[in-house]
Parts: C-alpha cells; sequence; structure tokens
C-alpha cells in the first residue's frame, strides 16, 4: 500500500478509482470489481464531502443505486464496526458534491428510515449482495443507508 493510501485509510484500488474518476468518469462509472472477486460492472459514484476535521475535500467512490428522490449508497465501511469516514462527514455537513459518470451534482444527504430503508435496502442488494454479510459483520452497528438528493 503506498503512503498516501496508509495516510488516507483507504486500500490503493479504491485511490485508483478516484484517479480513473477524475481522469475518464465514464468508465470509472460502471467499475469493474473483478479484482474483490466480482465479475459484474457495478455502478458507482463519485462524493465528495468536506472533511468535518480538516475541511479539505474528500474524495469516496461508492457504489449507488437511484431511488425516486435520488441516489442512494450505504455507509458499511466492509461490515466495521464503525462509521466511514465519508459518513460522519455527511453528518457534519450533508450538503455535498457527487459525480456520477460525467454528470456532476449538488446534493442534501438524507438518512433513510423505517419503510424507506427497507425498500432501499432490499434495492441495493440487487447491486451489491454483500452489504448482507457486511451487515452480519458490523457488530450490532445498524449499517446506515444515505439518499443523495439533488438540490433545486
Amino acid at each position: 500500500m503506498r503512503e498516501q493510501d496508509k495516510r488516507a485509510g483507504r486500500p490503493s484500488w479504491m485511490t485508483e478509482h478516484i484517479k480513473l474518476y477524475q481522469t475518464d468518469p465514464e468508465k470509472a462509472h460502471l467499475w469493474d470489481a473483478s479484482a474483490l472477486g466480482v465479475p459484474a460492472r457495478i455502478p458507482t459514484l463519485l462524493l465528495t464531502t468536506k472533511g468535518r476535521k480538516s475541511g479539505r475535500d474528500v474524495f469516496s467512490p461508492l457504489i449507488y443505486t437511484q431511488s425516486p428522490t435520488g441516489f442512494v449508497v450505504i455507509a458499511s465501511n466492509g461490515g466495521a464496526p464503525e462509521h466511514p469516514n465519508w459518513y460522519r462527514n455527511l453528518l457534519a455537513s450533508p450538503v455535498c458534491d457527487i459525480q456520477v459518470g460525467p454528470q456532476r451534482y449538488r446534493v442534501r444527504a438524507r438518512i433513510a428510515v423505517g419503510e424507506d430503508r427497507a425498500t432501499l435496502w432490499a434495492k441495493m442488494m440487487k447491486t451489491w449482495p454483500r452489504y448482507d454479510s457486511y451487515q452480519q459483520r458490523a457488530k450490532g452497528r445498524q449499517i446506515p443507508l444515505v439518499v443523495l438528493e439533488p438540490q433545486k
């Protein structure tokens, strides 16, 4: 793992995905997840939050699906017992930017709850079935489901 990746706390494949999104967003949009043992191309977006401590832009490539009001992402952190940094950044400042392929949006994040969460979780499971195993590994943490709604 490169030094930059260690400081950012992310695997090098994620850093490479961010770079690809910044240079060839159409190619990065449908992510080749074969490095993780998944043969399919998975739809991803690039989330840009403001670091709650640093104030700097923080980039996170995330698997997504669409909802009637926006884009849905899951704060799984691979099933770790703690929330990912990007999610904590959104809690501190819910207005952020996303890029979906070449399209850019200013969005407001909201946490899906109740029936809305259950419906969207099932939809996300069709995109990335590993989320159920991540939830099992999360040691009692309910993995948040976040809806990113474009601002008018």
